[in-house]
């Protein structure tokens, strides 16, 4: 019998043998990556693999993430729908705008949008938010994971386009996407003050930590617009 602990709003621990990473499945009986699933008491949870997800990495490294039902998130970066399957599990009444550059990867978000209808696909380049900006409302979160030496400037870019004046920004900062010579803490310090202190919109850091051991040589970011 799983033990089931309520971590955040919408996000689980399952104790079975060892303690997962688990987000309700809105899609009853259906897995996206392979993941494994545990029903008890009627509710079926979706086991979250961390070493595949960023997001699922932040959370347990004790990021205060809160994450509402009815939140409207803009996920940059969204691949094929790993992490953004678990996000429509936690934002199960409100909205998620993928955001993805590769049509190969896109055809794998039409389909999982295909069966999750809180799901939003939208075949863009993230550097260009005016391009999209027509198919995306105000959101109370926009969560980063892109493969681009500029990564801070995107978000900030999306951010004044689309981010409400009380939401956050989650990035996930690849040093060897910005360099593969540099000295990650290097470039994890200069990141960060483009953030706070260079481009515009500017952000108030809330919470900084390395993605270790989950990802190598990835900065988890929270951060706030500065009001």
């Amino acid at each position: 019998m799983p033990e089931i602990n309520k971590l955040y709003d919408g996000v689980y621990e399952v104790v079975k043998d060892k303690k997962h990473l688990a987000t309700r499945n809105i899609d009853f009986g259906k897995v996206v990556y392979g993941e494994k699933l545990i029903t008890f008491e009627g509710v079926e949870y979706r086991i979250w693999d961390p070493h595949r997800s960023k997001l699922g990495a932040m959370i347990l490294k004790k990021f205060n993430i809160s994450i509402k039902e009815d939140f409207k998130i803009i996920y940059l970066g969204a691949a094929s729908g790993t992490t953004v399957s678990h996000v429509s599990d936690i934002v199960s009444s409100g909205a998620v705008y993928a955001v993805e550059f590769a049509p190969r990867s896109m055809r794998d978000l039409i389909g999982l949008a295909s069966r999750r209808k809180n799901i939003y696909p939208i075949l863009a380049d993230a550097r260009k938010p005016d391009s999209y900006a027509h198919l995306v409302e105000p959101v109370d979160l926009i969560f980063q994971d892109v493969a681009q030496p500029n990564q801070v400037e995107i978000a900030t870019r999306n951010a004044a386009r689309f981010l409400k004046r009380d939401g956050n920004l989650l990035l996930s900062i690849k040093a060897r996407s910005i360099d593969t010579v540099v000295n990650p803490k290097k470039i994890f310090t200069n990141e960060l003050r483009k953030l706070e202190q260079t481009l515009e919109p500017k952000f108030e850091i809330i919470c900084v930590k390395n993605l270790m051991p989950y990802h190598e040589d990835h900065l988890g970011v929270l951060a706030k617009l500065r009001s």
